[in-house]
């Protein structure tokens, strides 16, 4: 290798570098601006830069599969109907389709194009989820994604410079909390703005006239180095199925996972199909977490973008529960996207044996909370406060082939549980109760997440409701490798009520809610975990002393230390 070419490569490196480190902060000027709780607390967003083809070339760390991985997708379609040579300066463009977006109404996609020395060069694209859309809110009840709220197709948001008023006038009648989403969607066109001003810099800086030939040994060489990686493993195809409570049903998610040279193929035909509910799931979706679920075993080390996502090929029969037709019902689409990483590992663990996780409580536990006139079932809401807050929330991750699982940690979304504090802040709420929930990680040699406990109630002692869109209440995670189950997930009432996982239902006044989360399954028998780890769990609160006799066969004495014979004895026995 000559030094002009070594000079070369690493001067590529650097722009490449560089160029992550734009969408990192255009990532945090949305979170920075942003006005609702999931972007500025959770970080369930997602930024990225796209060549002219719309090409994803980099995406911030910051961020979820399900919004950057579909996102990386979307571009494509905005460049259907726009193409890049028709836009101008100042124009910026927006959808909430979810078919063409993310996968929901509540997130919006923003793509602006940039321009250097009068051409467009790149595009950038962002995207988050506001607090509410309208229709019957942010739930599983709805039939049809006309039920679910304000739908925006692609459009443009603003013309060299000016925005379309139009665009805020039917958002701002249509949703609840108008200045929060009005807020989210000026924060999103704003972070394509710092993306671009960076961008235009860098390129300013290393003299470049386009980035189409960085582009390209971005997209070449994180295809090749991902074929490289998949090359190495075991060729051949695996099966995995996984039941999960669904809504009315349960449902059936059935993958084949088939490794050969050419990449990694996954095809979940013979799933359930479509739900009559606001489950179901487009399949750009779909794509994103299982694609990801492959990306945290396979070339993890590689960057994410449409070279390495090219790699990984998902597919789903149409009509199918995991590719869903317009105009099925999606609010809910989150609730079972978020268990495919676990259905994709299970193939995986197959394929590959002590590289991956047992399963965790994957789908988030974010209730949707309501109060005002008509949205608390059965309930005369009187002159309490009207509001609508979204809390982010989860359970427990599965335990790893060496670490016990993380404790309420959103895997695979990766989003941020939102602090108490805030929450209280914007809406009449009080959290009475947030802790970890005993016994709730599943056994094993590595213990599975621990879950966690909240109980919460209207502070005004109105009725108020919740949007439930919870899983793993029927169905809990399994352990793998001999590790035991993750504790069920459970809604009531304080006083004793059971509530439904999904659906819209009333909290009446003076009664507080209790959501107790499932906890993330084991890997590796519970007998083969060191006492010393058990006693320091039972001091924790993690695990209880009957649960470390029962399931551990550890005795503990008074004082919380080991009894290494009694334990000798049990164990032996």
């Amino acid at each position: 290798m000559s030094n002009n070419s070594a000079l070369s490569q690493v001067h590529t490196q650097l722009m490449w570098n560089r160029l992550v480190a734009v969408v990192e902060e255009q990532a945090q000027t949305l979170i920075r601006t942003a006005f609702s709780t999931s972007a500025r607390e959770a970080g369930d967003l997602s930024a990225g830069v796209f060549d002219r083809r719309g090409r994803m070339l980099a995406q911030a760390v910051t961020g979820t599969p399900g919004h950057v991985n579909a996102m990386a997708a979307s571009v494509g379609f905005f460049l259907d109907k726009f193409p890049l040579d028709g836009m101008k300066p100042g124009d910026v463009y927006i959808t909430n389709d979810p078919w063409m977006g993310t996968g929901h109404l509540n997130d919006f996609t923003v793509v602006t194009p940039t321009f250097h020395r009068g051409r467009a060069v790149a595009l950038f694209a962002s995207t988050t989820h506001v607090v509410d859309v309208g229709g019957i809110g942010f739930g599983a009840d709805g039939r049809q994604v006309y039920f679910e709220g304000l739908y925006v197709p692609i459009m443009a948001l603003a013309r060299e410079g000016v925005m379309n008023e139009t665009v805020f006038d039917f958002v701002r009648a249509n949703v609840r909390e108008p200045v929060q989403v009005e807020g989210d969607i000026y924060s999103l066109a704003a972070c394509n703005d710092t993306g671009s001003r960076r961008l235009v810099e860098m390129m300013d800086e290393f003299e470049l006239e386009d980035v189409e030939s960085l582009g390209e040994h971005i997209v070449r060489n994180s295809h090749d180095a991902m074929i490289e990686e998949i090359r190495s493993l075991p060729h051949g195809t695996w099966h995995n199925r996984m039941r999960i409570d669904g809504h009315d049903r349960e449902l059936d998610l059935v993958a084949k996972l088939t490794i050969s040279d050419h990449g990694i193929d996954v095809d979940f035909d013979g799933t359930s199909p479509v739900s009559s509910y606001g489950i179901n799931v487009p399949l750009t979706y779909t794509q994103a977490y299982a694609s990801f679920g492959v990306r945290c075993v396979v070339g993890p080390t590689v960057p994410n973008n449409a070279g390495s996502l090219s790699a990984v090929r998902v597919t789903a029969p149409r009509g199918s529960i995991l590719n869903a037709p317009h105009p099925c019902a999606v609010a809910a689409r989150h609730v079972i996207g978020q268990m495919l990483p676990d259905v994709v590992l299970g193939c995986l663990h197959q394929a590959l044996g002590d590289r991956v996780p047992a399963e965790g409580t994957s789908c988030l536990w974010n209730p949707i909370l309501m109060g005002g006139h008509g949205l608390v079932p059965e309930e005369d809401f009187g002159e309490a406060t009207p509001f609508a807050v979204n809390l982010f929330h989860t359970g427990g991750a599965g335990a790893r082939p060496t670490k016990d699982g993380l404790s309420a940690t959103a895997f695979p979304s990766g989003v941020r549980n939102t602090p108490v504090e805030i929450n209280e802040s914007i809406a009449p709420i009080v959290i009475w109760r947030k802790e970890y929930r005993t016994d709730s990680g599943g056994p094993g040699r590595h213990r599975g997440g621990t879950g966690q406990v909240m109980e919460i109630s209207n502070v005004e002692n109105a009725p108020f409701a919740i949007c439930a869109m919870f899983d793993r209440v029927n169905n809990p995670p399994r352990g793998r490798a001999g590790g035991m189950n993750g504790m069920n997930g459970r809604l009531t009432l304080r006083s004793g009520k059971t509530l439904r996982p999904k659906g819209t239902q009333a909290i009446p006044s003076g009664d507080r809610l209790l959501m107790e989360m499932p906890g993330g399954a084991g890997y590796g028998s519970p007998l083969e975990r060191e006492p010393a780890l058990v006693a320091l769990d039972v001091r924790d609160g993690l695990v209880s002393r009957e649960a470390a006799e029962r399931d551990y066969r550890v005795v503990l004495d008074a004082s919380g230390a080991v009894d290494e014979t009694a334990t000798r004895r049990l164990r032996s026995g």
